[in-house]
């Protein structure tokens, strides 16, 4: 009987060899392993049997990526640790109010007076705070408080739309002082809102430091006054704010209802051309009023902070002292 057996793999064509052939490739085969193994040997050793170069830059690279990676967090960790900021202070008494100038709500001065000046500002606005320490006192001693004209405060909120900055602090500080309103202490929060600015978008006006501002300031109900913050009681009507046709910026300062505007057209907010404005407004020839003279009145730009603002100065004269 015949048996039929496997042949076994077949070899593929043109791939049949001799015997030596096989044995051959074999050797070679092994030679090239061999081989192989001399060559890591000698990539790990070197000529005098201590570490190669290859170990020694890739342990330096290791211990550079670490300190890389630890220094990054390092860092990250200080930009997210919160800013802490001093107490909040009084305003100095140059920039105080007069509480003589009889006020209601953001009204200030006489009631019945010939000119009205509105003063639009936001109260992170860098420029606010120069023309509210440095020009406002001057206009309130010079006509305000002789019963020549009045003011009345606008919001305008430039500072949270733009985008290097956001944010809602120039909404929430804008609330709290028509909170203080509610009480009667508009101008006196008002006051302490600038005496207290630091650089915008800083956390300066934050809900709580609002709330602090008001407790260190005194003269409210403090429960009454925390509620209608945090609520937002007033960001409609903060919101619902514009300045007159061609205020692009803070402060925007009109007489009459009028923006102040220089030689060239564009709105300003210097002393001698808001005071130009009033004279011009009561009808009488322009001359430095008794009180404060004009030519002190060193100052910012008389350009108002476009919209959306630039990004904050570094400076120092922005942060109380």
């Amino acid at each position: 009987m015949t048996v039929n057996r496997p042949t076994g793999r077949q070899t593929p064509p043109g791939k049949n060899a001799p015997p030596t052939s096989r044995r051959s490739a074999r050797q070679q085969r092994l030679a090239n392993r061999e081989a192989n193994r001399s060559l890591a040997r000698a990539s790990t050793h070197g000529s005098g049997g201590g570490p190669s170069p290859l170990i020694l830059y890739s342990a330096i690279a290791v211990v550079i990526g670490v300190v890389v990676i630890g220094f990054a967090v390092f860092l990250g960790s200080q930009k997210a640790a919160p800013r802490v900021l001093a107490d909040p202070n009084p305003p100095l008494a140059n920039v105080v109010t007069p509480a003589g100038i009889p006020t209601s709500g953001r009204t200030l001065g006489n009631p019945d007076a010939k000119v009205t000046m509105d003063f639009y500002e936001d109260f992170q606005c860098t420029a606010c705070y120069g023309f509210t320490n440095s020009i406002e006192p001057q206009l309130v001693t010079n006509y305000v408080a002789t019963g020549k004209a009045k003011v009345v405060f606008h919001d305008f909120i430039t500072i949270d739309t733009n985008p290097n900055i956001g944010g809602t602090e120039s909404l929430d500080a804008a609330n709290a002082a028509l909170c203080a309103a509610d009480q009667g202490k508009f101008w006196p929060y008002h006051d302490w809102l600038y005496a207290n600015q630091y650089t915008e978008g800083s956390g300066a006006f934050t809900k709580d430091r609002l709330k602090a501002i008001a407790h260190q300031m005194g003269g409210l109900d403090n429960a009454k006054f925390d509620s209608c913050v945090d609520s937002g009681s007033h960001n409609s009507d903060v919101q619902a704010e514009k300045p007159p046709a061609g205020g692009t910026g803070t402060p925007t300062v009109a007489v009459n209802g009028a923006i102040v505007i220089d030689s060239s057209g564009q709105p300003t907010y210097d002393y001698a051309t808001v005071s130009a404005a009033l004279d011009k407004a009561l009808g009488v020839s322009p001359s430095p009023s008794a009180g404060v003279s004009p030519s002190s009145s060193a100052g910012p730009s008389p350009s108002p902070s476009p919209i959306p603002s630039v990004a904050p100065s570094a400076s120092p004269s922005v942060k109380p002292s």
